[in-house]
């Protein structure tokens, strides 16, 4: 089973973000790019089931990003991916969630797979909508939300995540699913791998090797962020000292009915 799994390079969550005014785009430079933390679950999920058929299945790391995210897409070669592919192109600059996904589909049809893993978000955009349009392109089933995953020979089993419990969906491939964060813990690499991944090859595209038929990038982006407003500075909590519960209670009615909560 060729097994590939998508990953996002994405600014460190814990450094300082800001929007270009003019661009109204997230400001990447001058802050550190890590491997989307999402798409880590993803990763390990795609080793774990590697391992549990033991039958030569491959996992290979596809990324959409500039050719300078090739050392980031290293940590999940040290994890134990056996290759990746890059897809780097000035021209997919200011690509919208659409755009992105119709030139990933693009060239993961050319890379070709049985079974594509997705993290279900990342930390940067934070729309999980990539999964599900990725599928759409793709014309494959789009399992998302997945919270258990195993292999029954040509099926895959998989329980998906609801508001109200889970569901068991059983399906043969090619498919697409996106994980969730309970389905796993991460390993971390080890000093092998990590030694490892410096041999292991990373593959390029651009898009002159998709034969896109629509535009991508700033030119081909059906969204357009129109104008940005920061948030209402928060302001000090409001504290209520009172002599038991049943005064507690009432406390908190009054003040629900004072914001016109209920």
């Amino acid at each position: 089973m060729k097994i590939v799994v998508t990953v996002k390079l994405v600014p460190d969550t814990n450094a300082d973000k800001r929007i270009d005014p003019g661009t109204k785009r997230l400001v990447r430079t001058g802050i550190e790019t890590v491997l989307n933390p999402f798409d880590e679950y993803a990763i390990e999920a795609a080793l774990q089931l590697k391992e549990k058929r033991n039958d030569g299945s491959t996992v290979t790391i596809f990324t959409m990003a500039p050719e300078t995210g090739k050392e980031i897409v290293r940590k999940a070669l040290a994890m134990g991916a056996d290759d990746a592919v890059m897809l780097s192109d000035p021209k997919l600059e200011g690509s919208d969630v659409a755009g992105t996904s119709y030139a990933m589909a693009a060239a993961l049809k050319k890379v070709g797979y049985d079974l594509l893993l997705c993290g279900t978000q990342s930390t940067d955009a934070i729309t999980g909508e990539v999964p599900g349009m990725l599928a759409e392109y793709l014309g494959v089933p789009g399992l998302t939300y997945v919270r258990k995953l195993e292999s029954d020979g040509e099926l895959l089993k998989a329980q998906r995540e609801t508001e109200t419990g889970y569901i068991d969906v059983a399906v043969k491939p090619p498919v697409l699913i996106s994980v969730t964060k309970s389905i796993n813990e991460p390993r971390y690499p080890s000093l092998k791998g990590i030694m490892g991944a410096k041999k292991k090859e990373i593959k390029s595209l651009a898009l002159s090797d998709l034969g896109l038929e629509r535009a991508v990038g700033s030119d081909g982006a059906k969204t357009e962020v129109i104008a940005l407003a920061s948030p209402d500075v928060r302001g000090k909590g409001k504290v209520v000292t009172v002599a038991d519960g049943a005064e507690g209670a009432s406390a908190i009615v009054d003040f629900l009915k004072e914001k016109k909560l209920i």
